[in-house]
């Protein structure tokens, strides 16, 4: 199956459950964990954590902002994990490596099984 033909398969309503799913795993495990107040610094810090689809997958995301004084206040994102939905309740679960590739770690899991990964496997944290 080609990649086209793979996102030509999710349904909204499947594409709606998958957000609403991942977005109340970002509000109620990774945020109180991971961010539960934002620190000022001199460098880059964390000030959000996120997710958003690119095609089929659906990226977590951490959101910086500068505390360096010649870009004080500029904002970018990192991604840390995403999920590849390769059919119906099944996905890939992908790391963000600091090289800028990502790294396949779990194959042909379940919504709930990936939200379980992400929760349990240090690897997929954000920084």
């Amino acid at each position: 199956m080609t990649p086209r033909s793979r996102s030509a398969g999710l349904a909204a309503s499947e594409k709606a459950a998958i957000t609403a799913a991942c977005q109340s795993f970002i509000g109620e495990v990774l945020k109180p964990r991971f961010l539960p107040s934002i620190r000022p610094t001199e460098f880059n810090y964390p000030i959000d954590i996120l997710g958003k689809w690119h095609g089929n997958r659906y990226r977590f995301l951490q959101r910086y902002r500068s505390g360096f004084p010649e870009n004080l206040g500029e904002e970018f994102e990192s991604p840390f994990a995403r999920l590849d939905w390769i059919g119906r309740d099944r996905f890939d679960i992908q790391w963000f490596r600091h090289t800028g590739t990502w790294h396949r770690l779990y194959h042909d899991v379940s919504l709930t099984e990936a939200l379980e990964i992400l929760e349990t496997d240090q690897v997929l944290h954000p920084l």
